[in-house]
């Protein structure tokens, strides 16, 4: 049995090469996991389920689909159809490791772990003393020296995929649930649309990522985040094109938060660095107010309020404008970072548990390799550097877009835009403040 789950492909996939080696048939599975599903958004379940019917279209239809606790549901399952093993992707996050302990204490055949979603397993790569890196470019260093193996070579007849509806006995078979209603634009999901997206990135815009990845109003990022973080492609495809370079350096970036991660489990709702508990934040009811129109993109800060809107049109938001509103939120408007990683948890389709927390972590000072307590983004400034003709802006900001040049970032009386909802100027000097009575 071949159980899915941050895997959703067939192709480089070595848990297919590891179940052939066992017996040439094997039943796909996927659990529709409560625990995991209840956090996503809307549009974050509508692209699950869309990847999931295509993994289902390359397995013949025979993709079994169950509702359930996986520690419930994988006995039931693995006694219906006689399997004699269980193949898994090895999962590293705080639940996904925890519960396929679970899962393997309570099947009586083998539960076997083959491979991860990353290039390189959380764990593997350690300093000269065994302990973990807790700094990026040392670990970014050491995990390019270590290296990775080539893609596997597989596809969806490694295996001859057995039809569920041949046995008897197992859990109810359900179908792929009808897409949530979306108000967001999501990207085509699935294998084949992973590796059309990144055959088009690598050809047309690879060589100009380097400039383009920081300007939000030029077409210059790969997308292939919301693919990464369901293993519609794993990471060793994209290096396998890849050399020594600024995109190599965004992969190694997600290779070492999940390694923090692993090793810091708790660093998904806490502060990595416990000295940041004692840091002041508001969360009085002004506080709340802010904070929601922060979550509708009415700051009155036209880079926030276009990227904040982004967000919600199409479950994605540009890497450097991810930057900008984090900083906006925990040094501008003194709230707990948590508060906003919920909010892009919830509305993200790449939300990734340890890219998402520690991100946030990074920008409040909280996290490891974090930037200096008193580095504060100026939400204007960062706009005109960034999108310094505004295009971004007017995409995402209708109001604004009979501004011209960079005026846009510094709109005045412009009917129906909003004023700021505070001074940055003053605002940063709060921070300081805070900061200062903590470092």
């Amino acid at each position: 049995m071949v159980w899915f789950r941050r895997d959703l492909r067939t192709g480089d996939h070595p848990v297919l090469l590891a179940a052939a080696e066992r017996t040439p048939r094997g039943l796909g599975l996927f659990v529709l996991d409560e625990e995991l599903l209840r956090p996503s958004g809307p549009a974050r379940s509508a692209f699950l389920y869309r990847c999931l019917r295509d993994l289902d279209e390359q397995l013949g239809g025979r993709l079994l689909v169950v509702r359930g606790d996986p520690v419930d549901v994988l006995p039931r399952v693995v006694r219906a159809v006689g399997a004699g093993s269980v193949h898994v992707s090895a999962d590293f996050g705080p639940y996904g490791s925890a519960r396929d302990d679970r899962v393997a204490e309570a099947l009586d055949v083998e539960f076997v772990r083959t491979g991860s979603p990353y290039a390189v397993a959380p764990g593997r790569v350690v300093k000269s003393d065994g302990k973990p890196f807790k700094v990026f470019t040392p670990f970014s260093r050491a995990w390019a020296d270590h290296g990775w193996r080539k893609p596997a070579d597989t596809d969806a007849s490694t295996l001859d995929w057995i039809d569920p509806a041949d046995k008897d006995g197992g859990p109810r078979r359900v179908r792929i649930p009808d897409d949530p209603s979306v108000r967001a634009e999501l990207p085509e999901a699935g294998e084949r649309a992973a590796l059309e997206t990144w055959a088009e990135f690598r050809d047309e815009r690879l060589g100009d990522y380097d400039h383009d990845r920081d300007r939000p109003g030029v077409d210059g990022s790969s997308r292939m985040s919301a693919y990464l973080r369901w293993g519609c492609v794993h990471p060793r495809t994209l290096l396998a094109d890849l050399g020594p370079g600024t995109y190599r350096n965004e992969l190694a970036w997600r290779e070492f938060h999940a390694d923090v991660l692993w090793h810091n489990p708790t660093a998904a709702r806490k502060n990595y660095n416990p000295k940041f508990d004692a840091m002041r934040t508001d969360t009085d009811t002004d506080a709340e107010d802010n904070f929601d129109a922060w979550c509708r993109g009415e700051t009155g800060y036209p880079i926030v309020d276009a990227g904040m809107r982004q967000l919600l049109a199409e479950g994605w938001m540009h890497n450097r404008v991810r930057m900008i509103v984090a900083s906006f939120l925990v040094k501008d408007l003194h709230v707990p970072w948590w508060w906003g990683a919920r909010h892009f948890m919830r509305h993200l389709v790449d939300g990734d548990l340890a890219s998402n927390q520690l991100n946030w972590q990074w920008v409040a000072g909280s996290g490891t390799d974090a930037a200096p307590y008193f580095r504060v983004f100026n939400p204007t400034t960062q706009g005109e550097k960034f999108d310094p003709h505004g295009d971004y802006v007017r995409k995402y900001v209708p109001e604004l877009r009979g501004c011209v040049g960079k005026k846009i970032h510094q709109p005045s009386g412009v009917p129906g835009y909003p004023d700021p909802i505070v001074d940055h100027a003053h605002e940063r000097q709060v921070s300081l403040e805070r900061y200062g009575q903590i470092k």
